[in-house]
């Protein structure tokens, strides 16, 4: 890596950066990506499974109640406190991240943008109140109350899911104003990241000299098309991943490397 470090040093100097974080930058907190080498294979939930169906529902929120446990216990790695450090020096404007762990946010890191939202607020699909997960998850153990003492084998994955066997005496909480079907306020599958945020994120991403990729495959567009648009307007794009990504076509330069001790290295020697 030392080569393509040198280059990116070179590349970034003296440059204000927007730095896009997707899930393999949490990986060195426990919590796996999606698609990394050596991750097993995944079916997210769709939205449209989630809304249309009871059954997809209430295993979803099974697995929820017991992930989401998990993620709150994670902590910040190396990688996020390094872009803290560099925003409180200026270097970094700001973070647009793909995940909802906000780790970002507990590592010291103030202008951040969660794309797709994050995992500690529940959304009513009926009247749209907004609630803690504290609260959900509060609700969801008195339904529930020897459900966690059953579970005894837990994958967490990335989006405060966790994998179990049997869900199918889960109660599920329904909203306590309407009635109606509550969903963790993040963005699913086959949903769209509202408006605004995204251009807020473009937004981001022009305020800055350059775009530096960390932990993303940017399989999906979400996070591909601020790729392509720091590219054509020029603006040098830095990707650190381990493994191919569908922007490396468009970087200035491509680290195959982890997180972690790329951003770390990135701090300590950026002027």
């Amino acid at each position: 890596m030392t080569g393509d470090l040198e280059r990116t040093l070179a590349v970034l100097a003296g440059r204000r950066l927007t730095v896009l974080t997707g899930a393999g930058i949490s990986t060195d907190s426990g919590i796996p990506d999606y698609r990394g080498p050596g991750s097993p294979p995944r079916t997210p939930m769709t939205f449209q499974q989630f809304a249309g169906d009871e059954a997809f529902r209430r295993h979803y929120w099974a697995r929820n109640h017991v992930g989401w446990r998990h993620l709150r216990r994670a902590e910040p790695n190396d990688g996020h406190r390094a872009l803290a450090r560099l925003e409180a020096r200026g270097v970094v404007v700001g973070v647009v991240t793909q995940n909802v762990d906000l780790l970002h946010r507990a590592a010291g890191s103030r202008r951040v943008i969660d794309l797709h939202g994050h995992y500690e607020e529940v959304v009513c699909l009926g009247c749209g109140a907004v609630v803690s997960r504290a609260a959900v998850h509060e609700r969801l153990t008195a339904l529930n109350p020897t459900f966690d003492r059953r579970v005894e084998d837990v994958e967490i994955a990335p989006d405060a899911d966790a994998v179990i066997s049997s869900t199918t005496d889960f109660v599920v909480a329904a909203c306590d104003r309407c009635g109606g079907i509550l969903k963790p306020n993040i963005v699913y599958f086959g949903e769209n990241v509202p408006r605004d945020r995204v251009a807020d994120a473009y937004a981001l991403v022009d305020e800055a000299d350059a775009l530096v990729v960390a932990g993303s495959s940017l399989t999906v567009m979400s996070g591909l098309r601020f790729v392509r648009h720091a590219a054509r307007h020029g603006r040098p794009v830095v990707i650190v991943n381990r493994g191919a990504t569908r922007g490396d076509p468009l970087a200035t330069v491509k680290l195959d490397a982890g997180t972690s001790e790329t951003l770390t290295a990135l701090a300590d020697r950026l002027p």
